[in-house]
């Protein structure tokens, strides 16, 4: 009976042992009872190739600093349209979607729409949010919450063509405002038999930067469409005169990421183009002609004291419910866009004017890189931070998506097929969305 009760009792240690190791190791490894892994795959959607290549170095980069998890990046370039309609219907249906996608700014309010299918930022951004342009996070923000991290502020300026000014006389520093802009034209397509500049008639970025230089935009704050108002019929006006003159003419394929108007400005087709910041990696990646040609400058002003410049376009890297390891996305995404090595990085490879503004006065920004050599500045961004106080915030609000679709037909109507006056075209489609 003894030796019995011995035998029963050394069971019940050995099972209690073995318990005990066994609720330890759930302990240690979390509920699921599965060790973290070592190495971690990111998939990722993008419409601009020089993202998938920022990114993907950006992982090379972390996995060199012995960071954990490993990550094992496959990054997908789609076009456009495909990509945002296909992370929509991703979303909606709750399968199919990558574990992190850039979305850009006309189509987040898209995304915004009931229970929003990203994760929050905030526990990241936190910390270090007194030091960001916060109204740039703002734009990916919905009822407290941070739903994406820009690439950049987006600071509009005025790429010059110098060997073309040169040929007619004119010279960038005598260029102040919109008028002189358009007198400078005229004397550039004399010389030159080319025009001054380029318009958008399929896209928006053209209208939108020179309205909003003159505190206007396309939608009040409220969400009612502004897109007819005086300023914005007076702007599209302008770009028709300087249309019907000569001195503008629509971008070949009707916008600037056009492969026609890479070719046609490589070939020096036109002396100049107003495009912001980030801009300038097209130069580099798709106009290699015009290298040490190029001199970036502000943007003309409207008035004596206007505004030189517009805070346009912008990209948030998101990251969808449907990752499988959301916090080691989000601190990937950390690591390439919100760390202070990753805003300096996002100038000295992609040329954007980072976000984050602590980082404008490092000498890592005045230190040479391909954009340094490719233009004829010699303090790019010392200029970016003479300006940054002239940039006008846009209204991001719910009806934007529908909005540009709108506004980008009035400007075809008004400077391309002219089957309209500009002031019948703008409040058409205010109409029309009111």
């Amino acid at each position: 009976m003894n030796v019995w009760k011995k035998g029963i009792f050394g069971l019940l240690l050995m099972l209690m042992s073995v318990s005990l190791v066994c609720a330890g190791g759930q302990q240690e490894t979390g509920a699921s009872g599965s060790s973290a892994p070592d190495e971690v795959t990111i998939s990722f959607w993008t419409f601009q190739d020089i993202h998938n290549q920022y990114f993907t170095k950006k992982a090379e980069e972390w996995n060199a600093a012995g960071k954990t998890p490993k990550i094992k990046f496959e990054g997908q370039v789609l076009p456009y349209g495909e990509m945002h309609d296909k992370l929509l219907v991703a979303l909606q249906s709750g399968v199919g979607a990558p574990d992190m996608v850039d979305i850009e700014i006309s189509r987040f309010p898209n995304y915004m729409k009931g229970k929003v299918q990203l994760e929050s930022f905030n526990d990241l951004i936190g910390p270090v949010k007194d030091k960001l342009v916060t109204a740039r996070y703002d734009i990916y923000s919905k009822d407290g919450q941070y739903y994406g991290l820009p690439f950049h502020v987006g600071a509009s300026v005025m790429y010059y063509n110098k060997e073309l000014l040169d040929a007619a006389g004119v010279s960038v520093s005598d260029i102040e405002t919109w008028d002189d802009y358009f007198e400078a034209g005229k004397k550039v397509l004399a010389a030159t038999g080319k025009p001054m500049t380029t318009f958008e008639v399929t896209e928006q970025w053209t209208f939108w930067q020179m309205i909003s230089q003159q505190g206007s935009d396309l939608f009040n704050a409220d969400g009612s469409p502004a897109i007819d108002n005086t300023t914005n019929i007076k702007t599209l006006e302008f770009m028709l005169e300087m249309v019907n003159a000569g001195v503008a003419v629509a971008a070949p394929g009707g916008f600037h990421h056009a492969e026609e108007y890479y070719g046609f400005m490589n070939n020096a087709g036109a002396a100049s183009i107003m495009m912001p910041m980030w801009y300038m990696g097209r130069f580099t990646d798709y106009m290699p002609d015009l290298e040490g040609k190029i001199v970036i400058a502000p943007l003309p002003r409207w008035t004596k004291d206007g505004n030189r410049s517009a805070g346009m376009g912008g990209t948030s890297t998101s990251v969808t419910v449907q990752a499988k390891n959301p916090q080691v996305v989000k601190e990937f995404a950390a690591f390439a866009k919100l760390s202070v090595e990753g805003n300096v990085a996002l100038w000295q490879e992609l040329g954007f004017d980072p976000p984050r503004w602590d980082v404008w006065e490092r000498p890592e920004m005045n230190e040479a890189n391909k954009f340094t050599e490719y233009f004829q500045n010699d303090n790019i961004f010392g200029m970016l931070v003479d300006i940054k106080d002239e940039i006008y915030p846009v209204n991001v609000v719910e009806k934007l998506p529908e909005g540009i679709t709108e506004v980008r037909t009035a400007i075809f109507q008004a400077l391309e097929d002219k089957s309209k006056t500009p002031a019948q075209a703008l409040k058409d489609v205010a109409d029309e969305l009111r």
